[in-house]
């Protein structure tokens, strides 16, 4: 191409997304800044600050600011500043075209899986607005090869129109202990299993928790268990509660340690002194803390469904996450053969070069280029 491609980014979701959402638009974000990868960036946002609290009727009218963003402002925007593309990152693309191609970003397909979790005011406006405008886009980015038979199934669009493009490891949770940190935290024994991550009802940690009593029944009582993460801020998909209960339930409160939201400083630490990390989510669209555990030198056990294999390769071990006992029985093997362990942490860590923020981002740009041109 003669002129050089402008490509604009929504990056209003900054406000107000989590997890792995903000992760990726974060990273994206950064490896745009520091590398135009031959292409002029220019990056989208509101000045004005978005409402994210649970009063229901100022919810509503976020909900109608949102619309008005996303269908006139964010348009008029991208038109202005001549771009060739505009890329969102949060399920929506602007259903008119100023003269630009739109790039929409569907993570996973948990809304068609999981509807009783979703805010119904939500979810009809993404079955509608959201997935017909998608419709219209040369293409739409998602995170696995998962991600893309199952949006397909449920949406109907051409599987060719849907990219994968696999994410990395944020770059703040893979960094290594600073060896001056002195936690303000101890966790219940030396040696712990960990999981990270938001405590929502499809991450299956109820049935974590269980499984790890019966470790202890077994005789391991030497572990404990730490969930690093914040309970969701959407009730729908909230599975704290249960959680809970779970661990008075079972009679575990001084055995397992909820820390909450971590810093970097303590997600680095509870990455470096676990002993296994275990995943035994329900549902992922792809599953980050796999890497970062990889990056750690953690031995990582997932659920045997979604993507987690397919991002964890043979770098993991896998197991059925509807059967307690299968849980307990994987993390048992991997207590009772050291070399099991050491195999899987050298697996992760060769696995582990497959997933970069710089390839991710070259990917995305070959993806806008040949959007550009398609008819």
């Amino acid at each position: 191409m003669n002129k050089s491609l402008i490509i604009g980014i929504d990056i209003r979701d900054l406000k107000i997304a989590k997890t792995g959402a903000k992760t990726y638009l974060e990273e994206i974000l950064n490896e745009f800044k520091s590398d135009d990868h031959g292409c002029e960036i220019k990056f989208f946002d509101t000045s004005i600050p978005v409402y994210t609290g649970s009063n229901k009727f100022l919810k509503l009218i976020e909900h109608v600011r949102f619309f008005f963003w996303k269908q006139l402002a964010l348009p008029i925007k991208a038109y202005a500043h001549h771009c060739d593309l505009l890329f969102c990152t949060d399920y929506f693309v602007p259903y008119i075209h100023l003269g630009y191609k739109p790039i929409p970003m569907f993570y996973d397909a948990f809304f068609y899986e999981y509807p009783e979790q979703c805010n119904p005011l939500w979810l009809k406006m993404f079955q509608t607005l959201g997935v017909n405008a998608a419709k219209r886009a040369p293409y739409i980015i998602t995170l696995s090869e998962y991600s893309k038979t199952r949006l397909a199934h449920f949406t109907g669009i051409d599987p060719d129109k849907i990219i994968p493009i696999h994410l990395a490891p944020k770059k703040t949770a893979a960094k290594k202990t600073d060896p001056d940190f002195i936690p303000s935290f101890k966790t219940p024994t030396s040696k712990f299993i960990l999981h990270v991550g938001v405590l929502e009802k499809r991450k299956n940690l109820v049935r974590l928790v269980e499984a790890f009593k019966l470790l202890r029944n077994e005789g391991f009582t030497g572990y404990s268990l730490v969930f690093v993460g914040q309970r969701s801020s959407k009730d729908e998909m909230d599975g704290s509660t249960e959680l809970l209960a779970a661990i008075q339930r079972e009679n575990l409160e001084d055995f397992v340690m909820m820390s909450g939201y971590a810093s970097d400083d303590e997600l680095a630490y509870f990455y470096k002194y676990a002993s296994m990390y275990v995943f035994p989510s329900l549902y992922e669209g792809f599953g980050l803390p796999v890497l970062e555990a990889f990056y750690h030198q953690l031995p990582v056990l997932v659920a045997d469904n979604t993507c987690l294999p397919e991002v964890g390769g043979d770098s993991v071990l896998c197991f059925d996450p509807l059967d307690t006992n299968d849980i307990f029985l994987k993390m048992k093997l991997l207590i009772d053969h050291p070399d099991l362990r050491e195999n899987l942490i050298k697996k992760g860590n060769e696995r582990l070069k497959l997933f970069t923020w710089e390839k991710n981002a070259a990917e995305l740009v070959e993806v806008f280029k040949r959007a550009v041109k398609k008819n």
